[in-house]
Protein backbone atom coordinates (compact mmCIF):
# COMPACT_ATOMS: atom_id res chain seq x y z
CA UNK A 1 0.00 0.00 0.00
CA UNK A 2 0.98 3.56 -0.47
CA UNK A 3 1.75 5.39 2.91
CA UNK A 4 1.80 9.80 2.81
CA UNK A 5 5.21 10.91 4.07
CA UNK A 6 5.62 14.17 5.50
CA UNK A 7 8.44 16.36 4.19
CA UNK A 8 10.01 16.25 6.75
CA UNK A 9 9.93 12.53 6.81
CA UNK A 10 11.23 12.77 3.25
CA UNK A 11 14.45 15.45 4.05
CA UNK A 12 15.26 12.46 7.03
CA UNK A 13 15.59 9.90 3.88
CA UNK A 14 16.55 12.15 1.30
CA UNK A 15 20.44 12.13 0.26
CA UNK A 16 20.64 16.47 -0.32
CA UNK A 17 23.00 17.50 -2.96
CA UNK A 18 23.74 21.32 -3.73
CA UNK A 19 23.34 22.25 -7.40
CA UNK A 20 26.24 22.90 -9.25
CA UNK A 21 26.25 26.42 -10.32
CA UNK A 22 25.44 27.44 -13.42
CA UNK A 23 27.31 28.63 -15.70
CA UNK A 24 25.76 30.75 -19.21
CA UNK A 25 27.76 30.81 -21.54
CA UNK A 26 26.79 31.60 -25.51
CA UNK A 27 28.10 29.12 -27.82
CA UNK A 28 29.95 30.72 -30.54
CA UNK A 29 27.45 32.26 -33.56
CA UNK A 30 27.63 32.16 -37.46
CA UNK A 31 25.42 34.00 -39.32
CA UNK A 32 27.49 34.45 -42.76
CA UNK A 33 25.68 31.04 -44.38
CA UNK A 34 28.95 30.67 -45.18
CA UNK A 35 29.21 32.18 -48.92
CA UNK A 36 30.77 34.88 -50.19
CA UNK A 37 28.73 38.06 -50.16
CA UNK A 38 28.66 38.63 -54.03
CA UNK A 39 27.02 35.32 -54.31
CA UNK A 40 24.30 36.62 -52.37
CA UNK A 41 24.44 39.82 -54.31
CA UNK A 42 24.66 38.51 -57.65
CA UNK A 43 20.97 36.08 -56.24
CA UNK A 44 19.22 39.23 -55.57
CA UNK A 45 20.56 40.70 -58.73
CA UNK A 46 19.22 37.86 -60.83
CA UNK A 47 15.56 37.89 -59.01
CA UNK A 48 15.53 42.45 -59.62
CA UNK A 49 16.52 41.87 -63.34
CA UNK A 50 13.99 39.01 -63.79
CA UNK A 51 11.31 41.14 -62.50
CA UNK A 52 12.74 44.47 -64.65
CA UNK A 53 12.42 42.31 -67.45
CA UNK A 54 8.82 41.18 -66.77
CA UNK A 55 7.79 44.85 -65.93
CA UNK A 56 9.17 46.50 -69.17
CA UNK A 57 8.45 43.71 -71.38
CA UNK A 58 4.58 43.91 -70.48
CA UNK A 59 4.14 47.40 -69.31
CA UNK A 60 1.17 48.85 -68.18
CA UNK A 61 -0.29 51.43 -66.44
CA UNK A 62 -1.63 48.77 -64.44
CA UNK A 63 1.29 46.91 -63.29
CA UNK A 64 3.61 49.51 -61.82
CA UNK A 65 2.05 48.47 -57.96
CA UNK A 66 2.53 44.84 -58.69
CA UNK A 67 6.24 45.28 -60.25
CA UNK A 68 7.49 47.15 -57.33
CA UNK A 69 5.72 45.19 -54.75
CA UNK A 70 7.63 42.10 -56.20
CA UNK A 71 10.73 44.30 -56.28
CA UNK A 72 9.99 44.93 -52.41
CA UNK A 73 9.59 41.11 -51.54
CA UNK A 74 12.39 40.56 -52.98
CA UNK A 75 14.29 43.17 -50.97
CA UNK A 76 12.66 42.58 -47.87
CA UNK A 77 13.08 38.80 -48.21
CA UNK A 78 16.74 39.13 -49.08
CA UNK A 79 17.71 42.30 -47.13
CA UNK A 80 15.89 41.04 -43.45
CA UNK A 81 18.39 37.94 -43.56
CA UNK A 82 21.65 40.49 -44.79
CA UNK A 83 20.77 42.57 -41.62
CA UNK A 84 20.47 39.54 -39.15
CA UNK A 85 24.19 38.81 -40.20
CA UNK A 86 25.07 42.08 -38.94
CA UNK A 87 23.01 41.67 -35.49
CA UNK A 88 24.32 40.80 -31.88
CA UNK A 89 25.34 38.75 -30.69
CA UNK A 90 29.05 39.79 -32.03
CA UNK A 91 30.81 36.98 -33.64
CA UNK A 92 34.37 36.49 -35.29
CA UNK A 93 32.90 34.45 -38.03
CA UNK A 94 33.12 36.79 -41.66
CA UNK A 95 31.76 35.62 -44.65
CA UNK A 96 34.38 34.15 -46.71
CA UNK A 97 36.07 36.34 -49.29
CA UNK A 98 36.00 35.23 -53.28
CA UNK A 99 39.76 33.98 -53.45
CA UNK A 100 39.23 31.88 -50.44
CA UNK A 101 35.99 30.24 -51.60
CA UNK A 102 37.18 29.80 -54.90
CA UNK A 103 40.28 27.94 -53.27
CA UNK A 104 38.77 26.28 -50.75
CA UNK A 105 35.67 25.94 -52.17
CA UNK A 106 32.49 24.87 -49.24
CA UNK A 107 31.76 21.72 -46.64
CA UNK A 108 28.01 20.63 -47.65
CA UNK A 109 25.94 17.75 -46.36
CA UNK A 110 27.13 15.65 -48.82
CA UNK A 111 31.01 16.48 -48.38
CA UNK A 112 33.36 19.64 -49.66
CA UNK A 113 32.29 21.60 -52.80
CA UNK A 114 34.65 23.52 -55.00
CA UNK A 115 34.03 27.02 -55.90
CA UNK A 116 33.10 26.49 -59.15
CA UNK A 117 30.15 23.84 -58.51
CA UNK A 118 28.70 25.39 -55.32
CA UNK A 119 28.47 28.97 -57.27
CA UNK A 120 26.20 26.62 -60.25
CA UNK A 121 24.10 25.28 -57.52
CA UNK A 122 23.67 28.72 -55.70
CA UNK A 123 22.70 30.95 -58.99
CA UNK A 124 20.96 27.72 -61.13
CA UNK A 125 17.75 28.62 -60.47
CA UNK A 126 18.18 32.60 -60.40
CA UNK A 127 19.61 32.40 -63.71
CA UNK A 128 17.08 29.84 -64.81
CA UNK A 129 14.01 32.48 -63.55
CA UNK A 130 15.57 35.35 -65.23
CA UNK A 131 15.93 33.50 -68.99
CA UNK A 132 12.38 32.27 -67.92
CA UNK A 133 11.57 35.78 -68.18
CA UNK A 134 13.55 36.80 -71.22
CA UNK A 135 11.93 33.92 -72.99
CA UNK A 136 8.43 34.71 -72.21
CA UNK A 137 8.77 38.85 -73.05
CA UNK A 138 10.23 37.31 -76.09
CA UNK A 139 7.65 34.87 -77.04
CA UNK A 140 4.86 37.98 -76.17
CA UNK A 141 6.86 40.60 -78.16
CA UNK A 142 6.43 37.92 -81.14
CA UNK A 143 2.91 36.78 -80.98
Amino acid sequence: MAEQLTREQIAQAATIHELPPVRITNPPVDRTFGLPTRLYAATVGLFLAYIAVMGIGFAHPEMAIPVVIFALFVVAGFGVPAIWTRLNPQSRSKALTWARFRQEGIMTAYGRTTGRDATVQVLILPVLIFLWGVISVTIAALV
